[in-house]
């Protein structure tokens, strides 16, 4: 039915208009009594083998919706209730800010891609913190959810620092963990804050911050990075963050690559910003390996980044990722997406389980 709604009428929208219509109904449904418990029930990952333990927190399921779908955690309650297994909200920046000029969101259907160029349109971490708090406030279930972090655009770099910071004290109460970004494509100057010699003070700073606004509860900090790091630089973050006891990484962000895309017309048209979906899924996991290699299960590792099967998620995990996240084949296939996945996932695990001697 979703495809069917899909091509008759979301593909025939602008792309950012079709994410706020669809986005709009996930907020309608989830606001009707009883209607998110419902569909909690039907679509949420419930099979204990999908159980995750992982940042100290209690996961019904490995997937969870990446950053960017609900930069303000305006949908968190149904967004959880079609089958996640966690959501992450932002980015969110210390100051409201509108992002870039429209259109700034483009579909690439054939390829099973998106790119955007964004640019953190959110209404600041203020606001998201208290949607958050009244979120926690209310009785029922309560989702795991992250919140992720980044630098406001008119910020300069030698002020990038007190900006994340600003952000970090704010959500750090209501965040179940706290993701610092500082490799979209779409700020100017952020992802020269993976360099080691910028990153460390800036991890540094958020860790004591968080540690700060939230005495009682240490809040676990996670960092995310591009795909487009050579190597060498993947190591030294990896390293940096083992040095800081950071609690993980997620691999990966969006690409400026535009590998795998056919239509050269179409891509120039779209102009600068992130590739997410299926093109990405090779890099993304050669970055997660590349992680697990040098930090040895001493972090927590969150795959994201062309995921579209159980059997990607499946290799997601053997690769040594704790957690998984997606965005675009969400858009693509729809709301039943993510319990398909987590229900292939059970039925495979329990397969396994079933085969082996007694």
């Amino acid at each position: 039915m979703y495809r069917a709604i899909y091509a008759v009428l979301l593909r025939r929208l602008p792309a950012e208009a079709a994410h706020r219509s669809a986005f709009w109904l996930i907020r309608a449904a989830a606001s009707v009594p009883g209607l998110a418990w419902a569909l909690r029930r039907v679509l949420g990952p419930r099979d204990p083998a999908l159980r995750v333990r992982a940042l100290g927190l209690d996961f019904p399921g490995p997937l969870g919706l990446a950053a960017g779908f609900d930069k303000d955690g305006e949908g968190v309650s149904g967004l959880a209730a079609l089958g996640f297994g966690f959501v992450e909200v932002g980015t969110v920046t210390a100051r409201p800010q509108p992002g870039n000029p429209k259109p700034r969101m483009f579909r690439f259907p054939d390829e099973r891609a998106l790119v955007n160029r964004m640019g953190f349109n959110n209404h600041g971490a203020a606001a998201l913190a208290a949607r958050l708090r009244a979120l926690r406030d209310r009785p029922g279930y309560r989702p795991v959810v992250g919140v992720n972090i980044g630098k406001t655009k008119v910020v300069g770099e030698d002020e990038a620092v007190a900006d994340y910071v600003t952000s970090a004290r704010l959500v750090a109460d209501v965040a179940d963990y706290v993701v610092v970004n500082v490799s979209s494509p779409n700020t100017p100057g952020l992802r020269d804050l993976q360099s080691v010699d910028k990153l460390r003070p800036l991890l540094t700073a958020v860790r004591e911050a968080l540690d700060q606004a939230s005495p009682r509860r240490r809040v676990p900090l996670l960092v995310k990075i591009a795909p487009d790091l050579a190597d060498e630089d993947i190591d030294a973050v990896a390293d940096v963050a083992l040095d800081l006891g950071l609690d993980g990484i997620i691999a990966t962000n969006t690409t400026i690559s535009r590998e795998g895309l056919r239509d050269a017309a179409a891509v120039a048209a779209a102009g600068p910003g992130g590739l997410s979906g299926a093109p990405l899924k090779s890099r993304a996991l050669a970055v997660l390996r590349r992680l697990h290699a040098r930090t040895g299960g001493r972090l927590v590792l969150i795959a994201a980044g062309g995921i579209e099967t159980a059997d990607d998620a499946r290799e997601r995990l053997a690769a040594g990722a704790t957690l998984l996240q997606a965005y675009t084949a969400f858009i693509y296939q729809g709301p039943g997406w993510a319990r398909r996945i987590h229900a292939d996932l059970a039925k495979r695990t329990s397969a396994a389980y079933d085969s082996l001697p007694t």
